[in-house]
């Protein structure tokens, strides 16, 4: 029930911590037999926003694989979300210095791709999206006319789950098992 609440969460609030909060209330409002009092409400959304002061964890050889890809490459960070709050996921990373450029966008679809390809002058039969999101790395960078590098992890949100889509003629899907591999391909 919390996924599809979540669903609708994103469409009303967009992405991050104050939609997350929303649809943990509104399915304990589902679900529960007892109205909820503004003391559990407040409760409930402290939960949530608990998570904001959790620290940050890299997976294994990021900022070694980060640096590496860095002298040899143009780096662009594509993330989505509320603005502040990825603005501060990425100073608080401390991965932000591998990085030309960070572009934080409420969704990331394949004219999302495009205008980035298009502000940043890419090539993209050159470029790569890497990521782990069929939905929103994969497929959208692909449909834009990206290569892309699949990184899987067993730990994605269930709402970024997709089929992956092959790639069409004349550009490249990579799979790789980790970050680290990107090391040996670029």
């Amino acid at each position: 029930m919390l996924n599809d609440v979540e669903r609708e969460c994103i469409l009303k609030h967009g992405y991050g911590l104050h939609s997350f909060a929303h649809a943990l209330v509104d399915t304990f409002e589902r679900l529960s037999v007892e109205p909820v009092t503004p003391e559990l409400h407040a409760q409930i959304h402290g939960f949530a926003h608990t998570i904001a002061d959790q620290p940050l964890e890299h997976l294994p050889e990021v900022p070694e694989t980060l640096q590496h890809l860095k002298q040899r490459h143009h780096l662009i960070l594509l993330t989505k979300g509320a603005l502040a709050e990825q603005t501060g996921k990425v100073e608080r990373s401390g991965l932000k210095e591998y990085f030309a450029a960070v572009e934080i966008v409420a969704e990331k679809n394949p004219s999302t791709y495009r205008r980035v390809v298009e502000k940043y002058a890419l090539e993209p039969e050159a470029a790569w999206m890497v990521g782990n999101s069929p939905k929103s790395d994969i497929n959208p960078a692909l449909a834009a006319g990206l290569n892309a590098v699949f990184v899987p992890h067993g730990d994605t949100w269930i709402l970024e789950h997709e089929e992956l889509n092959p790639a069409p003629p004349a550009q490249k899907l990579l799979i790789v098992g980790r970050f680290a591999e990107l090391r040996d391909h670029f």
